[in-house]
């Protein structure tokens, strides 16, 4: 059993201030958001899973990246997954792009995480929101561009160098 004063320092470290709180609720909204908009959009073509450009429904410009390569950039594909994930269609999610989908995933399990840390004012599970936040920041950047590496090699070397 840890000494009482470690245990209130514990304590101390996770508790969160007004700041912090309505912040959390504010990006649980956020993602509430974002996910209502997935549901809105249509991620199908005359019957057929789109594999990208579903962002084009929202008055977007197509990807500028795209456009100007002809390869699709590191997140091509992501509102597609949303979409796609909201109603339910897991693999077509992944094809579209695995990154979104576990974005996706990780994003409906922060919705619940964040309004409990909000209303309690202490943090579920984490000391350091900062170093948690680096982390997550990281883990996802990296998997987003392994994700890009091999979607570029399945398109094939010779179309990346001509």
């Amino acid at each position: 059993m840890l000494p009482e004063k470690v245990r209130k320092q514990a304590a101390d470290a996770r508790a969160l201030g007004r700041w912090v709180r309505g912040s959390l609720a504010g990006m649980a909204l956020g993602l509430v958001l974002v996910f209502y908009t997935a549901f809105r959009l249509d991620p199908y073509q005359n019957g057929q899973p789109r594999m990208m450009e579903t962002h084009l429904q929202l008055g977007l410009p197509p990807c500028n990246f795209k456009v100007m390569t002809g390869l699709p950039c590191p997140s091509c594909g992501m509102t597609t997954s949303f979409a796609l994930l909201v109603r339910g269609d897991f693999g077509n999610s992944l094809r579209a792009n695995a990154v979104g989908t576990l974005l996706a995933i990780f994003c409906l399990a922060f919705i619940p995480w964040s309004l409990h840390c909000a209303v309690r004012g202490r943090s579920l599970f984490v000391v350091s929101m900062e170093r948690v936040t680096l982390w997550i920041v990281i883990v996802f950047m990296v998997l987003l561009l392994v994700r890009w590496v091999i979607v570029l090699g399945m398109i094939g070397w010779d179309k990346i160098v001509k």
